[in-house]
């Protein structure tokens, strides 16, 4: 990828949004940003998460399962439609660093959303306390 790889600016506004709902640990604004058929790709689950509905809930909760999160680094793809966010975050009292890697439509919406986490013991740090958060609305993806 150049230096000059850039996302278009649809998709630049989106995350500019995103960026700042993270900043403010404030996610409510999020289903404005997904597309409706938006997916959401787990570490933990084999099945990808289907719906700006799920998509959102997935999203908050994480956000609020996350202790010092930040992001690093960012990695626009040639297309200019999707973009790697190099995070760190705590889960209870374990460190992880992980990869967003969002793709947008031409419009700005994120139409995907999946998330790559490690060491394993953070991931399943994570896992466990998604686990018992989200267990009823979950269940069906895992496997």
């Amino acid at each position: 990828m150049s230096a000059s790889t850039q996302l278009k600016p649809a998709a630049a506004a989106t995350l500019a949004q995103w960026h700042g709902l993270m900043q403010n640990n404030d996610l409510r604004e999020l289903p404005q940003l997904l597309h409706p058929q938006a997916v959401f790709r787990s570490p933990m689950a084999y099945k990808p998460y289907a719906g700006a509905p799920m998509v959102s809930l997935i999203l908050n909760t994480v956000s609020q399962v996350f202790v010092d999160f930040v992001y690093h680094r960012e990695l626009v793809s040639a297309d200019g439609l999707s973009v790697v966010l190099e995070f760190s975050a705590k889960v209870g009292e374990r460190e992880l660093k992980g990869i967003d890697m969002v793709r947008f439509d031409e419009d700005g919406k994120i139409v995907e959303f999946e998330v790559m986490i490690r060491p394993m013991s953070g991931l399943q740090a994570l896992d466990d306390e998604m686990g018992r958060r989200l267990a009823p609305f979950l269940a069906a993806g895992k496997g």
